[in-house]
């Protein structure tokens, strides 16, 4: 699953579970997809963001490893 469909997923998500007629079986069982997603999706944003961090590019042009 792509982090764009993640995201829509974690959407679909909180709808169902703002409804009032959602049985509370089925709630629980959206609210436990919901943490694995959410999980997923965090997870995601860390590996970009260790990826920006590795490759800063200069005002020269040129690629440097920054911490």
């Amino acid at each position: 699953m792509t982090f764009e469909q993640t995201l829509a997923r974690l959407e679909e998500i909180a709808v169902a579970l703002d409804r009032d007629d959602l049985p509370l079986e089925q709630a629980l069982v959206l609210f436990e997809e919901g943490i694995v997603r959410l999980r997923e999706a965090s997870a995601a944003l860390s590996e970009a963001e260790g990826k920006v961090r590795t490759l800063v590019e200069q005002a020269d042009g040129v690629f440097e490893v920054s911490e």
